[in-house]
């Protein structure tokens, strides 16, 4: 009933590439335990004698073992889903996440390990103005882990960072670092992140993603221009902010190439009616390096029509061979002017070059960051909550170099749901099946802010009303090819555990509270919260359909057919898990005390074990 713990994880990947570095030590209280021999891995990995520490090229600061040690440790929270804030909550395939994005991410490692192909973000910039992430995290586990299952204010989890802040760039760091360290594991192996910064920092950014994904997996810093004319408060001023791409695997990297314009596409023409269709008119030359030339290159090319001999100019050879030249000049793929007197130009037609073409790292042709506000006062009216926030224009040009039509895409700082507007447009305008998962903390409105009046409390119930408008008002601009896409969304929200708190330090419990063992399950826990843990649980997507039904009077639900079958209510007979076991699911769950005696439970897996043994039985 938590997220995995990373470190046992990384420690048995350690010990299955070098089983010699693997030891026992004793912890803080003086149990053993399984441990790392960091002195013997690190004369593994070195060609040399190691005598000590030895400098090498790394990004640290203060902080850094922390927050790896921040992202590495289990939390013991869970997803309670929230229907009446939903849209089409029962068939939907969207997913919004309310809380604190380094407990979301973690609770999403079972569930979309390896399945995400993008990610945009676009974090707090750490420009001294803004809020950033408090992860304090100096105590030991087993206190933070009593500790995260208490219950936070969100306002409590962000803090101002200001310049005069002595830990200004560090504490940026330790924010950012176990979040992307994260979001790498999501990925797909083709996955592809991208991340808004400018140039406070850049810099940093940069060499953590460096260390997070690798410095071979960089794919661009991509430059955008985001205002028309530069601020005049400088000399020198800042039109510009960057996105930031790395690839999981840089050999493997799923982007594709850019469309082409209408206007590009009206540059083919077929004057002649060749065969092969639209053709451009491209160069025939090829530049010479250093001044030789090739003599293989060099030769008269003849106009079978005139007899005229055109040879390179002065600072070239010919791209082709002579007999490539010919083949080319047999095929009609050769143009000499519309007055057949001109030089020789290779015809490019249309059906040969690539679907597409290839991005550039200057991005002046999206719009400008003033249209992001434009679009919010179209959708809001007058709502002054959001300072710059990112135009729709600029998400849609990530996804359409990033993502696929029935790609995942995730943003775990959603802020105003931008990303979420764009992967619905984009669906609408190429018949996609995009999937967006959204995450925000529930980050409280200025309560003098026009959208605080309006009544809307925090960043993230905006963030999903906009999704619900630009939902609607994209199916009703384009009707007919909106028509089937997903607009719904499935709300859930970060909160403390189902469990109550014997569950996790049963050995604190007291003879005389033995009773508290009876009820492990915290009273104001609905059945649909119990549901969602086992989704988590069992690395089951958040996303699959789920029907109820009433079975001997007992709700029962099935996900996805019969990928699972789950009763929670109390008194569960033998008939009830015969009538269920002959749906064969895949998986089977109920809870502990609801059997009313461990005969009855080891009765049911028995059942289980004689109608459908290919079902795994669980009880929490």
């Amino acid at each position: 009933m938590q997220s995995p713990n990373l470190v046992d994880a990384n420690i048995e990947k350690i010990a299955a590439l070098f089983p010699n570095c693997i030891t026992e030590d004793r912890d803080e209280n003086g149990i053993l335990r399984r441990a790392v021999d960091f002195d013997q891995l690190r004369q593994e990995l070195s060609p040399s004698l190691v005598d000590g520490p030895q400098e090498r090229y790394t990004l640290n600061w203060p902080g850094k073992n922390e927050a790896i040690l921040t992202a590495n440790a289990p939390i013991a929270k869970t997803l309670r889903p929230c229907e009446e804030e939903s849209v089409d909550f029962e068939k939907t395939k969207n997913i919004y996440i309310e809380g604190d994005n380094l407990d979301a991410l973690k609770l999403l490692q079972e569930t979309y390990l390896n399945k995400i192909k993008m990610i945009y973000i676009d974090p707090p910039y750490n420009t001294g103005n803004d809020f950033i992430y408090d992860d304090d995290f100096s105590e030991d586990t087993e206190t933070f882990l009593k500790r995260s299952n208490q219950k936070d204010e969100a306002g409590n989890r962000l803090v101002a960072n200001s310049e005069s802040n002595g830990r200004f760039h560090s504490d940026w760091l330790s924010m950012i670092y176990p979040r992307l360290k994260l979001s790498r594991t999501l990925l797909r192996e083709d996955g592809v992140i991208f991340i808004s910064i400018d140039d406070n920092e850049m810099h940093n950014l940069r060499k953590v993603c460096d260390e997070v994904f690798g410095e071979s997996n960089f794919v661009v810093e991509i430059i955008w221009k985001k205002r028309s004319t530069p601020p005049n408060d400088k000399v020198i001023a800042a039109q510009h902010e960057y996105i930031l791409c790395f690839a999981k695997n840089g050999n493997n990297a799923g982007l594709n190439l850019r469309h082409r314009s209408n206007e590009q596409i009206a540059r083919y023409k077929n004057p002649d009616n060749h065969l092969k269709g639209p053709w451009t008119a491209g160069d025939l030359m090829a530049n010479v390096k250093g001044g030789r030339y090739v003599t293989s290159l060099y030769y008269p090319i003849i106009n079978p029509r005139t007899g005229q001999e055109h040879y390179p100019s002065s600072n070239g050879n010919w791209r082709f061979n002579k007999d490539k030249i010919e083949l080319l000049l047999k095929n009609n793929e050769i143009y000499f002017g519309e007055d057949d007197q001109g030089r020789p130009k290779l015809k490019r037609f249309l059906c040969d070059v690539k679907e597409g073409i290839t991005w550039t790292s200057l991005w002046d042709f999206v719009p400008f960051n003033t249209d992001g506000s434009k679009e919010m006062t179209e959708i809001f009216g007058n709502l002054s909550t959001f300072e710059n926030p990112k135009p729709k224009g600029l998400i849609l040009e990530t996804l359409r170099a990033g993502s696929s039509v029935s790609d995942i895409i995730l943003d775990f700082f959603s802020g105003s749901a931008t990303t979420a507007h764009a992967v619905m447009q984009l669906n609408a305008e190429d018949n996609g099946n995009r999937k967006f998962i959204m995450v925000q903390l529930p980050e409280s409105c200025d309560e003098k802010s026009e959208a605080y009046k309006a009544g809307y409390k925090t960043i993230a119930e905006i963030g999903k009303e906009r999704i619900r408008r630009a939902g609607k008002k994209i199916k009703e601009e384009n009707q007919i090819t909106a028509k089937n896409i997903d607009t719904g969304f499935r709300v859930f929200k970060v909160d403390t555990s189902n469990m109550r708190d014997v569950y996790y330090t049963p050995d604190e419990l007291k003879q005389g509270n033995l009773e508290l063992f009876k009820d492990h399950i915290k009273h104001d826990r609905r059945p649909e919260d119990l549901l969602f843990q086992v989704f988590i649980d069992w690395g089951l997507e958040l996303s699959l359909p789920i029907t109820k039904e009433s079975i001997d009077g007992k709700t029962v639900f099935f996900v996805d057919t019969n990928a699972l079958i789950a009763c929670f209510d109390f008194g569960i007979t033998e008939e009830l898990v015969k009538k269920l076991a002959k749906h064969k699911p895949l998986r089977a769950v109920f809870r502990d005390d609801a059997f009313g005696s461990d005969s009855v439970k080891i009765n049911v897996e028995q059942i289980f074990r004689l109608l459908s043994p290919g079902t795994e039985v669980k009880a929490i």
